[in-house]
């Protein structure tokens, strides 16, 4: 079950506009209402404020037939809400001129031109990162693909392997025209960059966006035994052997990595800064750049960008994402300096999108004032 962009925010109730402004240190009270009564082992939430985290808090159990508790330093999978980072290495490849925001995908991987559609052939770097390539959301032929949750070797020449043959799927839509989320793109990005620099996308990430910002406890791919594991079907799911059972760890580059609480908001509170021209990451145009809408689309570099959220002034950037075992969702108030990232060790068919919901609907008061009505 590979990332989806997932009608989480977009269900968020309007009644949170009427609740109760709830201190930061309700934030914990806050997660253990949500939770009660669910299926969901464990949720982490922080609030950012005013450039700093304001508050945090973990509570549940890393797998729920086991009895430790989820820590403070844990790390969880965010799914696609790591898609972000993966524009922000790539933003910075581009300010040194290593990239082309608009260089075609037949000069930027050559070796591939001969055998992709001729519809993908001028489709540019931006598109790829906003979800305007045309691309179908991941290889039409998955099952066909399920060899790379075995494949040891370097994730590098698997990617390679995967966007050639996705490359010849037909398009969603027309190149160029219109929205279509899309995580080949994603992997497709990770190979150009990976051919400019020739360093891998994993080592590229650690050198350009994890050491700059002080990420420490991050990594590619699924948890290990003793961190939170992701669930599904109402058991922890520790092997992965098909798509429906999450991701390989080549699909790192759409989102498949794992951090801290502490680490998520880090990069987040640099998005926040960005956005006041003080970021510490990219230049104030990377920054616009990425939290832009691009034209007829609901997206930028890859926040997805709304006027509002539940009822709250906007502009939000927001991001949620799931491989099936996990949930993910970030928003922030770029106007207001504030945000909160939630994630649980489960999706959908245990309960989690009723508790983040119920989390972030008692959140939303004390991120952003109540938009104004004509």
């Amino acid at each position: 079950m590979l990332f989806r962009r997932i009608a989480v925010i977009a269900a968020l109730t309007l009644a949170s506009a009427a609740s109760a402004l709830a201190a930061p240190d309700q934030l914990d009270a806050i997660v253990k209402a949500a939770m009660a009564g669910s299926k969901v082992p464990a949720v982490g939430a922080v609030i950012m404020r005013d450039g700093a985290i304001a508050a945090q808090t973990v509570r549940g159990r890393r797998r729920n037939d086991q009895p430790q508790r989820a820590g403070a330093d844990d790390v969880w999978l965010i799914g696609s809400t790591g898609k972000v980072m993966t524009v922000a290495m790539i933003a910075r490849l581009a300010e040194r001129g290593v990239l082309a925001w608009d260089a075609p995908l037949d000069k930027l991987l050559p070796e591939l031109a001969a055998g992709m559609l001729p519809e993908y052939r001028q489709v540019t770097l931006l598109q790829l990162l906003s979800h305007r390539s045309g691309l179908p959301r991941d290889l039409l032929d998955l099952k066909g693909a399920e060899h790379f949750f075995s494949d040891t070797g370097p994730t590098g020449p698997q990617r390679l392997a995967y966007i050639a043959a996705a490359l010849k799927d037909k398009p969603e839509v027309a190149p160029g025209t219109a929205f279509a989320y899309s995580n080949t793109g994603f992997l497709i990005a990770a190979a150009i960059a990976e051919k400019a620099t020739g360093e891998s996308y994993e080592a590229l990430m650690r050198k350009e966006v994890f050491a700059p910002l002080a990420m420490r406890r991050v990594g590619f791919g699924n948890t290990g035994d003793g961190q939170n594991r992701g669930h599904q079907r109402g058991k922890p799911m520790l092997d992965m052997v098909k798509f429906d059972d999450g991701a390989p760890a080549m699909f790192a580059p759409a989102g498949f990595l794992h951090m801290s609480l502490a680490d998520w908001a880090r990069f987040n509170l640099d998005q926040l800064a960005g956005s006041q021209g003080k970021g510490k990451l990219l230049t104030p145009a990377s920054y616009k750049l990425m939290q832009t809408a691009q034209p007829g689309s609901p997206a930028g570099l890859d926040w997805g960008v709304q006027a509002s959220v539940a009822g709250r002034a906007g502009p939000a950037l927001v991001h949620q994402g799931s491989d099936g075992n996990w949930l993910a969702i970030a928003v922030l108030f770029p106007e207001q300096g504030s945000g909160a990232l939630v994630v649980a060790n489960a999706a959908e068919d245990m309960g989690a999108d009723k508790v983040l919901n119920g989390i972030f609907g008692k959140l939303f008061p004390q991120l952003s004032p109540a938009k104004k009505t004509p």
